[in-house]
């Protein structure tokens, strides 16, 4: 039986990314989109291919759904159920970034309401659903045993969870929250048998870092990274299958930086 894996924010940048590192290894997949539909057709359709080409036949099923919506939440778990009967693993990558970059003295409610709903709570209740349904399946007569390894739970942040961009405050509260999540479930989780864990993107080639690109080649090429060179997203796809796989399976809470070296302090 195919491990299963729910991905959210998955039609494009890098949950396109960790969604064709998956299906290559023979993942069957929940691709959750909130707007880009042909994005996200595009995406699964990538997916079948990546799989074909290296031996596997998956499933791809879309699931259309904004995770600040609770009742969009809702519905997406119980399509995720329908389709799949079984979670192995969710991967929390959906986010946005604030529509204007503002001051901290300037920046809007709107905004701050926006990205705390779709970068923190949306990630936070459905976490909590889909956690409830990987330990109902795990001894439910007539469900399929699930495969190795234990069911996993990703959280995509960003460097932005401790670095201060005053221009963007309430992106990197959401991203601060984000991390502190990530321990609250990864100690709640853990005598479920579920690991809970953090990846930590840098500066990564995504429609949403294009706008700032001509910055971020110069800062690249001036050190700000001991690697020098962008983050792609199939630089987070190779994360998340090693912990998807159970790479770690005595870890637990862990973060990954996967940020070029950016986290690093040198003298």
């Amino acid at each position: 039986m195919q491990p299963t894996a729910l991905i959210t924010g998955a039609s494009r940048g890098i949950g396109r990314g960790i969604a064709l590192a998956l299906a290559a290894r023979g993942w069957s997949l929940i691709l959750n989109y909130a707007r880009q539909e042909s994005a996200a057709r595009a995406t699964a359709q990538d997916c079948h291919a990546h799989a074909l080409a290296a031996g596997h036949r998956i499933e791809a099923h879309l699931v259309a759904a904004d995770i600040s919506s609770r009742e969009d939440r809702g519905r997406l778990v119980v399509r995720a159920r329908e389709l799949a009967g079984r979670c192995d693993l969710l991967v929390n990558n959906a986010g946005i970034a604030p529509t204007v970059r503002a001051d901290l003295l300037e920046a809007s409610e709107e905004s701050f309401d926006q990205l705390i709903a779709t970068n923190l709570k949306g990630p936070y209740f459905l976490t909590q659903q889909v956690a409830r349904w990987m330990i109902d399946t795990s001894s439910v007569p007539g469900i399929p045993t699930r495969p190795n390894p234990a069911p996993r739970i990703v959280f995509i942040s960003s460097i932005s969870a401790y670095t201060a961009s005053v221009n963007r405050g309430d992106y990197c509260l959401s991203k601060a929250g984000v991390a502190m999540m990530t321990s609250l479930f990864a100690a709640r989780l853990a005598s479920a048998g579920i690991g809970v864990y953090e990846i930590r993107p840098g500066i990564i080639a995504t429609d949403m870092t294009g706008p700032v690109k001509e910055k971020y080649d110069r800062l690249i090429q001036d050190g700000l990274t001991p690697i020098r060179r962008w983050g792609t997203p199939e630089d987070i796809g190779r994360a998340v299958v090693a912990i998807a796989e159970g790479a770690f399976p005595f870890s637990t809470g862990e973060v990954f930086n996967v940020d070029g070296g950016f986290h690093l302090r040198q003298l």
